[in-house]
């Protein structure tokens, strides 16, 4: 953003570099609900430039916010706050002013995801563990508190241990670091019955995020749906087997099942998985942008 190049050019002679860039963060108004909606169309319509800086600038604050949730030494605050502003002008880009939802509630998965993936993406420089237990419970602890929860239990750290085989003390310690309003990127297909989720709404937000922020984040999941169902349409045999079977099935059969049904080694069916989801990407990168922060299926067995 030019907060930030505006930043690298003034911003070095200060102390604190923070508190330069929030100065000049301060320096942009924040906008009418009108005012945003007319910015929004006038971008949709014609491009504009100048508009779409408005409507980022006014935003800056809530990257800001936002980034102070997951702030850990030693990553820099200013870095997630960089890579919170790139998800701010993603959002820009697919705002749609006509659904009724502020662009700030929209925003603000955005701004979480661009957030979320630099941190795994700097793993080993935030040391939040490279044990086998510690990588489980970054990715699946707030997925298993979920689960327990809408199945009317306690999500207490003895029974997640258990339930996912580590120490209470590493559930305690990973809770703590994650803070309280983690969204989920790389969270499995797998579906909770007793919530009614679907395996492909893992791909999606964690729905344990404020209303107005979940309005925003509903219109990623229609689009997302929409666009799987698509690309399902454009499947035959094998493909579409594995498709329904196997990738958005809560009860997803293994890849020994689909070798021994098709007649083929276990190798060769994870073979075509593979192919099958990197079609479903190319497919899905065309019509979502940035569908990677959203979705990120793992391969299992």
């Amino acid at each position: 953003t030019r907060a930030l190049a505006r930043l690298g050019e003034s911003g070095l002679s200060t102390k604190d570099p923070l508190q330069a860039y929030m100065a000049e963060v301060q320096r942009h108004p924040l906008l009418t609900r009108e005012e945003e909606v007319a910015l929004a169309r006038k971008y949709r319509e014609t491009g504009d430039v100048g508009a779409a800086y408005r409507l980022v600038a006014s935003n800056l604050r809530l990257v800001v916010k936002l980034a102070h949730e997951y702030h850990r030494n030693p990553l820099s605050l200013l870095d997630l706050v960089q890579e919170g502003n790139i998800g701010l002008m993603q959002a820009v880009k697919k705002y749609d002013p006509e659904r009724g939802v502020k662009l700030s509630s929209y925003a603000a998965w955005w701004i979480r995801a661009y957030i979320l993936r630099y941190i795994m993406d700097n793993w080993k420089m935030v040391k939040l563990g490279t044990t086998e237990a510690q990588r489980k419970l970054f990715f699946k602890l707030r997925q298993e508190q979920e689960k327990l929860i809408a199945q009317g239990f306690e999500a207490s750290p003895k029974l997640l241990a258990e339930r996912l085989n580590v120490s209470e003390q590493d559930v305690v310690e990973m809770d703590q670091r994650l803070g309280h309003d983690e969204v989920s990127i790389d969270a499995p297909l797998r579906g909770d019955e007793d919530s009614g989720a679907t395996r492909a709404d893992r791909y999606l937000p964690s729905t344990s995020m404020p209303a107005d922020e979940r309005l925003g984040a509903e219109q990623l999941k229609a689009l997302f749906h929409e666009k799987l169902a698509e690309f399902a349409q454009t499947l035959e045999g094998k493909e579409r087997f594995i498709f329904e079977k196997r990738l958005v099935s809560d009860e997803p059969l293994t890849l020994q099942d689909i070798g021994d049904k098709y007649g083929v080694s276990r190798e060769r069916a994870r073979q075509i998985e593979a192919a099958l989801i990197k079609r479903m990407r190319e497919f899905m990168r065309e019509r979502i942008p940035d569908f990677d922060l959203v979705a990120t299926p793992k391969e299992s067995a």
